[in-house]
């Protein structure tokens, strides 16, 4: 049984985006992580040794709204309770983290504007 349309644009928005990190020099430490508090769609670190948990919003030409404004503060909640979860598990050594939103324009299923917005929400949620 073939995926619904939506669960296809959204995958192939995060297959853009993660390749869209890599092409800057990230390294993708997971995509899809989920826990019983939620999903993050990519984690990954910076060239620079930052920890980024990416929230990928994918959407067709368009819209009236801007993707990022889909990750209200309930998501962002549940995004900063999923990455303890992956902190605690010690995986990767890192200098600072933070919480990025990948806004994904498609134009098809191949090409796709990209805007990473850094910093998205939340300073630094966990002090380093």
């Amino acid at each position: 049984m073939p995926l619904p349309e939506h669960l296809r644009t959204g995958y192939r928005g995060e297959q853009l985006a993660a390749r869209f990190l890599r092409e800057r020099g990230w390294r993708i430490l997971c995509s899809g992580f989920r826990t019983g508090l939620g999903e993050t769609d990519i984690i990954a670190l910076t060239p620079e040794d930052t920890l980024c948990f990416v929230e990928v919003k994918t959407r067709a030409p368009g819209g009236l709204n801007p993707p990022a404004d889909a990750v209200d503060r309930a998501k962002q909640e549940r995004l900063v309770n999923n990455a303890a979860a992956f902190l605690k598990m010690k995986l990767v050594d890192f200098r600072a983290v933070r919480f990025d939103i990948a806004e994904v324009i498609l134009h098809d299923m191949y090409t796709a504007d990209i805007n990473l917005i850094e910093n998205a929400f939340g300073q630094d949620a966990f002090g380093r």
